[in-house]
């Protein structure tokens, strides 16, 4: 009876300091939390506050002069010159390691093709109430502001796409005096997949909520911070990056303009790989015909440079 009492006794307190114990790691884990979160601002002016994935891992500290903007954008197509955005996620990573957050939904305007909307999700429904992107444009311009870009196939498509949506809008971004870390050329350069399989790659964790845009920013911005751990021949450093992620000298977004053997050349249609001051002495009628045709109107915007430049 007395070895009853005495086992019934330890067993109980025990479970009381089992208690305890649960307790205080329930509270210091709450006050790391709140310690981290206060490290982190939320600019999503019309919408929700998103949490997704507030915890990342840094197994590098990136070296940056500047802020460097991740960002990712859900759209009605892929075409850089004519569909729009229905989503964007920014990220915003400062000198100092704090990050910035912006999202927003917005109406694009037309219908959305029910092939894009079996990608992200979107449905004319779900944006019919939000506003334009014209509406948030100055914005977005302001919390980009002194940012060089980052992204996850973002040379090819997010970058020209949103300095389409902004000339559209009225905001020049001067994409020319930023520096754009293209994350998916270094990863194929290197490994050669897709952004869910780089995630898996380098953070050993499956992207839930692929191509929700805050979902693919933020395991882009993972996933960068993770190639920099792995591959020693990689400087932390974004001119670096930016040089080693790009593919051609393009002098446009949408790459109608490329540098080559250190001329500027047309990089479409019958003068492919010309001049562009050769082709326009031979055939000035080109230019007007680019300048009325439905070309990106940062591409028109360069040309218009590169020939006001021929006739000083």
């Amino acid at each position: 009876m007395c070895l009853t009492n005495f086992v019934f006794k330890w067993y109980a307190l025990i479970n009381c300091y089992t208690l305890i114990l649960l307790h205080l790691l329930s509270y210091f884990y709450v006050c790391l939390s709140s310690i981290y979160e206060s490290t982190i601002n939320y600019h999503n002016l019309n919408y929700c506050k998103l949490t997704l994935f507030d915890q990342i891992p840094n197994p590098v500290q990136l070296q940056l002069t500047r802020p460097l903007a991740f960002f990712d954008l859900e759209t009605t197509g892929v075409d850089t010159v004519s569909d729009k955005i229905i989503e964007i996620a920014i990220l915003k990573v400062l000198p100092g390691g704090e990050i910035d957050k912006y999202h927003a939904v917005c109406n694009p305007g037309r219908p959305i093709p029910s092939e894009a909307s079996a990608v992200h999700g979107f449905t004319d429904e779900m944006v019919k109430d939000k506003p334009l992107f014209s509406a948030i444009a100055a914005e977005i311009g302001a919390f980009l502001q002194e940012c060089d870009f980052a992204g996850f196939n973002s040379n090819r498509f997010d970058i020209p796409l949103l300095v389409e949506e902004m000339l559209r809008a009225g905001v020049d971004l001067e994409i020319e005096k930023r520096q754009a870390v293209d994350v998916q050329r270094i990863y194929h350069k290197l490994e050669r997949r897709n952004l869910e399989a780089a995630y898996q790659y380098y953070c050993n964790k499956t992207l839930e909520n692929a191509h929700s845009a805050m979902a693919d920013v933020t395991a882009t911005y993972e996933v960068l911070l993770a190639q920099l751990a792995k591959y020693k021949e990689l400087e932390n450093d974004v001119t670096f990056l930016t040089n080693f992620s790009e593919d051609g000298k393009f002098i446009d977004v949408a790459r109608r303009l490329v540098e080559k053997r250190g001329r500027i050349c047309f990089n479409f249609g019958k003068y492919k790989d010309m001049p562009v001051d050769e082709v326009l002495r031979k055939e000035p009628n080109y230019y007007d015909w680019v300048m009325k045709s439905d070309f990106p109107l940062h591409t028109k915007m360069k040309l218009k440079e590169l020939k006001s430049k021929m006739s000083v």
